[in-house]
């Protein structure tokens, strides 16, 4: 699938359902959608971003969602049923996080918390410390466990999977995303389960 800019220009602003199931034990949280997860419907879906990989590695997933040309309804409902939710802290989608302004973070990040409440996850992973630093107003935050919950759920920072990171790496990210993932008691498979990458 390939999209044209002016294509993915007209998905600016556009909002990418939430993912989100029944028995939810691992939230995760994106900064806000890139125009190709608006335009596929699917978050984290841009060519290049290492979350559906990092998953996998992980043993989070049983394998890499190829969430590029949309999600399918079998990897949804992988998802789901391992109890891992997705969401976002700003729901508009835009062509850089960096075009979100502070403000829009904190009133997303408010959002974010009612959402917390009324859904329960046992954990929260807010995938990039600089949404979460400005968002909830924790400007020295470092990557990982938070010392404060939200609504009862343990609140980790844990890296941005975009390419643009480029110092993150697929068995990094994978690391990150491990521990939060057994904090909330997802079932993990394969390599993720034995620890290695």
């Amino acid at each position: 699938m390939a999209f044209t800019r002016s294509e993915l220009l007209s998905y600016r602003n556009a909002v990418v359902p939430d993912l989100l199931g029944p028995d939810l034990r691992l939230l995760f949280v994106g900064i806000n959608p890139g125009l190709w997860s608006a335009a596929t419907g699917t978050h984290f879906a841009r060519p290049g971003n290492r979350f559906y990989p990092a998953l996998a590695a992980a043993g989070i997933t049983d394998y890499v969602i190829r969430a590029g040309e949309g999600m399918t309804e079998e990897d949804r409902t992988h998802l789901v049923s391992r109890g891992v939710g997705i969401t976002n802290v700003v729901p508009r989608a835009t062509a850089r996080a960096d075009e979100l302004e502070a403000e829009e973070l904190r009133q997303g990040a408010m959002h974010l918390a009612e959402k917390i409440a009324k859904l329960s996850p046992r954990v929260v992973a807010v995938a990039g410390i600089t949404a979460y630093r400005v968002g909830f107003g924790r400007p020295k935050a470092q990557l990982g466990r938070q010392p404060e919950d939200i609504a009862g759920a343990e609140v980790w920072a844990v890296p941005n999977p975009s390419g643009l990171n480029a110092h993150q790496t697929v068995a990094s990210l994978a690391a990150a995303y491990r521990a939060p993932a057994r904090a909330a008691g997802v079932p993990l498979s394969g390599n993720g389960a034995a620890g290695e990458v």
